[in-house]
């Protein structure tokens, strides 16, 4: 079962922001991904032996798809492109963590049939058609079954928000695919008008992630807004000031990970300085087993920092 976690605050440039400690969610999961797969945590299916997703080979989502199959009883294939060496002498992160937990990752570019298919062409066409006990989740739980464990979390973000009396809320969060935002702000237009969603987007740039919430709700009503930063930003790519923000934040008590919380926090650095009075709760979506790898490197690069 998933806790109802709890909402921390910290001091933030002179200001105050609320926390909702999804890092807390469940002790094999990485917070929003045991949101997203909170469905099939919740229901059964007798009929599945195998769980199949693809993506990077030390993204949070592995890690998490490998503790849902190890918690259900299954099998996790898991796709990926390439695995670097590095990655498979490396002793610690998400996927050492996977492979203890029983997965199966497989690299593509070892496979003789792959015909230059991608991960997810190679799965729906060779995988999946052969095997009726598969169970095919895209990457980074990019799907509708991820709109009911995403909806609990707004009802606690609602019900929070009920006891203390506020009159208006902004939620942040980064985003990657884009689901966890897109379906916590659908809750709040349904149910809790007064609750906004702010995000940005990391991994590919603002039409990347308006399309990826297209894809899941076709309604742009429904959509949160996306925040730009000043300066564009390469996913993965390490920058000092990803660094020293990270640090500014995690010096208030709270270990953040470093992939996207630290776009995440200098955009809630522009909303406070845009609009100091507002009430900004951050969503903690765990992921920190990847500040394993992720801060060696940053130690690395910027020693001094």
């Amino acid at each position: 079962m998933l806790i109802n976690t709890p909402i921390d605050s910290i001091e933030f440039n002179a200001g105050r922001v609320f926390v909702k400690r999804d890092d807390l969610l469940h002790k094999e999961f990485s917070g929003n991904k045991a949101r997203k797969f909170a469905y099939f945590l919740n229901h059964e299916f007798p009929d599945i032996t195998r769980l199949v997703g693809y993506g990077s080979p030390v993204a949070n989502s592995l890690y998490s798809m490998s503790a849902l199959a190890k918690l259900k009883g299954w099998q996790l294939d898991f796709y990926t492109d390439h695995i670097a060496e590095q990655v498979l002498k490396s002793s610690k992160g998400n996927f050492v963590e996977a492979v203890s937990n029983g997965a199966n990752v497989i690299d593509l570019s070892l496979i003789e049939d792959r015909n230059n298919r991608s991960c997810r062409a190679y799965i729906e066409q060779v995988v999946i058609p052969n095997d009726n006990q598969a169970l095919f989740v895209p990457e980074g739980g990019r799907c509708l079954y991820a709109r009911e464990g995403v909806h609990q979390l707004a009802k606690e973000v609602s019900d929070w928000f009920s006891q203390r009396k506020l009159t208006e809320l902004t939620v942040f969060l980064p985003s990657g695919t884009g689901t966890t935002a897109v379906f916590l702000n659908e809750y709040f237009v349904l149910y809790a008008p007064s609750i906004s969603v702010k995000t940005c987007a990391c991994v590919g740039d603002e039409a990347y992630l308006s399309q990826q919430f297209s894809e899941l709700i076709t309604d742009v009503s429904f959509h949160p807004q996306i925040v730009k930063t000043d300066k564009k930003y390469h996913f993965g790519k390490l920058y000092r000031e990803f660094y020293q923000i990270w640090q500014k934040v995690t010096e208030q008590g709270i270990e953040f990970e470093l992939l996207y919380d630290p776009k995440g926090w200098m955009c809630v650095e522009k909303l406070l300085s845009d609009s100091e009075d507002t009430n900004i709760l951050y969503i903690h979506q765990g992921g920190l087993l990847g500040n394993a790898t992720m801060l060696p490197r940053y130690q690395r690069k910027y020693p001094a920092t």
